[in-house]
């Protein structure tokens, strides 16, 4: 159907035409109007139109290697989508389905290129409009992606971090317990083989002061370690919880996918049984 150029005017795309431009612009471009559930286009369609959202809602979405829907974006008022395939003439990467009563705008290329004679800065707006929507697709990338707790933590770890986990590991090793207790044996027997003329005689002090020492230096040491163990499990908590939440988003998916088929299962059943109901048939009475 035609579009009202007072449409236009509130469509920030077009906001910088005059009168006689959005005059010309609208009688050019179609008004589309679009039901709960249906489908704009699907992947695969040929990208000759793009649309602009007016009013209601639409998820754009796209197909993972998992065979998985995707929700690439939800266009506010005044956004475009379907731009990038209409532009390169190239089949649509996306689907488009509307969730609500919606209200787009029709473009074609033919439009674009007509709007772009007359007003050359409308193309900023179309670039900034397409920068938005290729950086929400990245990071819709980020964090999608698989992300290891080791890894997020050794990124932003320091020199002195690194350092207490390698005492933490030494310290909790056998080799630490063997070379520690050789130690104390060779020390204590040279000082019971010096007898008087020990360094350190029974009941070993120096040895006692040497020993807490260490305790006192090792406890925050291992204590440092243990806080880091605890950052990766915490970020290992998060990842599992943004896996659960994203699997269960798309279990509720499938589950309106299948609440829906099962919908339209019913309907074509009733109008097969209509169809063979006698007196929908055109039967008469006394055939019955």
């Amino acid at each position: 159907m035609p579009c009202n150029p007072e449409v236009l005017k509130h469509v920030p795309l077009f906001a910088l035409l005059d009168e006689e431009e959005t005059a010309m612009l609208a009688a050019q471009v179609d008004l589309r109007n679009f039901a709960p559930r249906q489908r704009i286009y699907k992947i695969g369609d040929p990208g000759e139109q793009a649309y602009v959202m007016v009013s209601g809602k639409v998820r754009v979405t796209t197909v993972d290697q998992d065979n998985q829907d995707v929700l690439v974006d939800e266009p506010a008022h005044g956004e475009f989508f379907g731009f990038a395939s209409m532009l390169e003439k190239t089949p649509h990467q996306t689907g488009a389905m509307a969730v609500e009563d919606t209200v787009c705008v029709e473009v074609t290329r033919d439009d674009i290129a007509h709007l772009l004679q007359r007003k050359p800065m409308a193309g900023m707006d179309m670039l900034t409009v397409l920068g938005r929507q290729f950086h929400g697709s990245q990071q819709l990338v980020r964090l999608r992606a698989s992300r290891n707790a080791n890894d997020v933590i050794e990124a932003a770890e320091t020199r002195g971090e690194r350092i207490a986990d390698g005492v933490a590991r030494f310290g909790g090793s056998w080799t630490f317990i063997m070379i520690f207790g050789g130690v104390l044996l060779i020390y204590t027997a040279i000082n019971v083989q010096l007898g008087r003329s020990a360094w350190d005689p029974y009941p070993f002090i120096l040895l006692n002061l040497f020993l807490s020492m260490l305790a006192s230096i090792q406890a925050p040491v291992i204590m440092m370690s243990q806080n880091r163990q605890d950052a990766k499990d915490r970020v290992r908590s998060e990842l599992d919880f943004a896996v659960n939440r994203r699997a269960e988003s798309e279990i509720k998916s499938l589950a309106q996918k299948m609440n829906l088929l099962t919908d339209k299962l019913a309907d074509i059943d009733e109008l097969l049984r209509g169809k063979n109901h006698p007196m929908r048939a055109g039967a008469a009475p006394s055939d019955i």
